[in-house]
C-alpha cells in the first residue's frame, strides 16, 4: 500500500486493525467483519509500527514474555528471537539495539500471538542496505510460511520486490490496485531509459558485502 503522504495509509491501516472506526464501506479479515468483530480481529493480527516504545528496564526476553501475556499466550522468546536473527541479543535492552535490530525486534513482538495477518508500517525506513535486505528476506520467509502481510511503504523498489499485489493511494483514496507487473504494463510500459545494469545500492552491497552488520 503506497501513498504520497502518511495520512491516508495510516488511517486506513488503523481502521483495518480495529484501532479507528471505519468511516465508509466495510472491511473483512479472514472472514471477520472488522467493524462487527474488532476484538476477534485483534486476536488474529500482528501489528509492527514505524516507531515503538518499550519498558526500558526489561530485556528482549522479558518484553516478549510480557507481550505474550497480553494475548494470554505462553511463548518461547528464544524461538521468536531466532526467527528474526536476534537470539544473541536476548538479554539486551531495546536501547542497546541498532536500527535494524530494533525493527526486527518489533516484528518479533508482532508475532507473539502467531497472527494470520501481519501489518508492517514502513518497516525499513532509515535502515542501511544490509539491514534493509535482511529485513526483506525475513518478510519473504514469513510470507512463504503462509502468513498474509500487509505492508505500507514509500519505497517503490521495496513494493515491487515484496508485494504480490500493490494498492496505490492518493489523498486517502486507492487510485490503482493490481500486481506489480500489471501496474507497470498498464501505466509505465515504456521507461524513460531501459535499465541495462544494477543500481547504486547493488554496487554498494557488492563493494561492502551483503552480510548483516548490526
Amino acid at each position: 500500500m503506497l501513498g504520497p503522504n502518511g495520512a491516508g495509509k495510516t488511517s486506513t491501516l488503523e481502521m483495518l486493525e480495529g484501532m479507528n472506526d471505519i468511516d465508509g464501506g466495510s472491511a473483512t479479515i479472514n472472514g471477520l467483519n472488522v467493524s462487527q468483530n474488532s476484538y476477534e480481529v485483534k486476536k488474529i493480527i500482528g501489528v509492527q509500527l514505524q516507531a515503538n516504545e518499550y519498558f526500558d528496564r526489561l530485556n528482549l526476553i522479558e518484553l516478549l514474555i510480557l507481550f505474550g501475556k497480553l494475548y494470554s499466550q505462553e511463548i518461547d522468546p528464544i524461538t521468536l528471537l531466532e526467527g528474526v536473527n536476534l537470539a544473541e541479543k536476548a538479554n539486551a535492552k531495546p536501547e542497546e539495539l541498532s536500527g535494524g535490530q530494533k525493527q526486527r525486534f518489533s516484528i518479533a513482538c508482532a508475532l507473539v500471538n502467531n497472527p494470520k495477518v501481519l501489518f508492517l508500517d514502513e518497516p525499513t525506513t532509515g535502515l542501511d542496505p544490509q539491514a534493509k535486505r535482511n529485513l526483506w528476506q525475513l518478510i519473504r520467509d514469513l510470507n512463504s510460511d503462509g502468513m498474509t502481510i500487509v505492508l505500507t511503504t514509500h519505497n517503490m523498489e521495496e513494493a515491487e520486490y515484496l508485494c504480490d499485489r500493490i494498492a496505490i493511494m492518493d489523498q486517502g483514496k486507492i487510485v490503482a490496485e493490481d500486481t506489480p507487473q500489471n501496474l507497470i504494463l498498464k501505466y509505465a510500459p515504456e521507461p524513460p531509459q531501459a535499465a541495462l545494469h544494477g543500481n547504486i545500492e547493488d554496487v554498494f552491497l557488492v563493494l561492502t558485502g551483503h552480510e548483516l552488520r548490526d
